[in-house]
């Protein structure tokens, strides 16, 4: 009776910490917004290694650190609670860090030059009116297969450039190749065309969702077939599902730019 108690604390204590990076982290209690403490710090120092967007290892278990646990969940097809359990802490301890497409291309290397330089220029560069369509379907095709390209481009804060891009930088640089100046921030670029159901969007329509505060805080150009062409901040410029598990609850609406 006592070497069966003795086995089963052993085993308890063994599953009560897991090995994260060079770390141990406590797997016990759960960890969730307001968590404070050495566990949280531990969780946000993994979390950055591993790519995700941390800008501050503090440990407290803000709407910064909660955003980027979801999107960890999402990408390791966990359940998306933002909290972090036994499951998430074992696929931390088994993640590898992000990888990203390098930039080889020789024309968008230039493109950086550029814009570094200030001396990018663009044709017609001609200011899109709000509240109205501006965009005919045969340039909604070219401003998409623009936005392609940067596929891979890393997620950069303030980014406005291939070095990298935050959401609304990357769709004001891809309108901006194509002869056209949106509104800078996300929920400028909110004011742009009509809304409209996602039944009704069409290619190069956009889509727009809450993350770290109310209202509109992330935007993306809608590509086809319910997906949407954006900048993650854990895997920089990607294509995603409408209906994706982090995205859908979060979906704030669409808008429709393309001329009808």
């Amino acid at each position: 009776m006592k070497s069966s108690l003795i086995i089963i604390l052993m085993t308890a204590f063994a599953m009560f910490f897991i090995d994260v990076g060079n770390s141990i982290a406590y797997a016990s209690p759960t960890l969730s917004i307001n968590s404070t403490g050495s566990d949280v710090k531990i969780l946000q120092e993994k979390l950055k290694d591993l790519g995700y967007e941390i800008s501050v290892i503090d440990g407290e278990f803000g709407p910064e650190t909660k955003r980027a646990v979801e999107q960890f969940q999402t990408d390791n097809k966990l359940s998306v609670t933002g909290t972090v359990n036994n499951s998430t802490w074992r696929a931390l301890k088994n993640a590898k860090p992000l990888k990203l497409v390098k930039i080889t291309d020789k024309k968008i290397k230039n493109e950086i030059k550029s814009e570094n330089n200030l001396s990018g220029k663009f044709i017609d560069n001609r200011l899109v009116p709000l509240g109205r369509y501006f965009l005919n379907k045969a340039k909604a095709k070219a401003v998409v297969e623009t936005g392609k390209k940067y596929i891979g481009v890393p997620y950069v804060f303030g980014g406005t450039t291939p070095a990298g891009f935050d959401c609304s930088g990357f769709l004001q640089y891809i309108f901006k190749q194509n002869g056209m100046t949106i509104p800078r921030l996300a929920d400028e670029q909110y004011q742009l065309g009509k809304k409209v159901k996602t039944s009704e969007l069409e290619l190069g329509d956009l889509v727009f969702f809450t993350t770290y505060e109310p209202g509109v805080s992330h935007c993306g150009i809608y590509v086809g077939n319910g997906k949407f062409l954006h900048t993650s901040s854990s895997r920089g410029v990607r294509i995603d599902d409408l209906n994706n598990v982090y995205w859908a609850p979060r979906f704030y609406g669409a808008k429709k730019i393309v001329e009808v």
